[in-house]
């Protein structure tokens, strides 16, 4: 018996649209991430990209639980003295709601190119629109749970 190895070059990609009305944050990107990573596919292999694109739409119409939307804090830096920035969920979500989805999502990839080239499989709209159509991509559904 020979253990199954994917090649890059023979992947069938699929493209699949998740409607985020209703879903919430972290179950979402989870789901996601799983996706992208191929881990829903029987030929998985951990260091070879075998994901799927995801389109995510509805991305402004997400929830989470409890006080997040006040708590949960994002940070970054400008890389000069004092430069720390801090950005709360619901400011971060007024200004510009796919980056929440966004990293959410790519902080549970693989680190290094490896997730990087994972996290280019990735669209996310905040609208019910998005661009791409001509991929005729197919409804994922996430089911709910309470």
């Amino acid at each position: 018996m020979k253990s199954f190895m994917a090649n890059p070059d023979k992947l069938d990609r699929k493209w699949y649209v998740v409607d985020a009305t209703g879903q919430t944050l972290g179950r979402l990107s989870s789901e996601i991430a799983s996706i992208l990573r191929g881990k829903n596919k029987p030929t998985f292999t951990p260091h070879v990209d075998t994901g799927d694109y995801v389109i995510v739409v509805n991305a402004d119409k997400i929830k989470v639980t409890g006080k997040k939307m006040d708590q949960k804090i994002y940070y970054n830096h400008s890389d000069y003295v004092g430069g720390m920035r801090e950005t709360t969920l619901r400011e971060k979500m007024a200004k510009k709601p796919t980056d929440v989805i966004y990293l959410a999502v790519k902080g549970m990839l693989p680190k290094g190119p490896l997730g990087r080239s994972m996290i280019t499989k990735l669209h996310v709209y905040a609208g019910p629109e998005h661009d791409n159509a001509a991929q005729k991509p197919e409804v994922y559904e996430i089911k709910k749970r309470y």
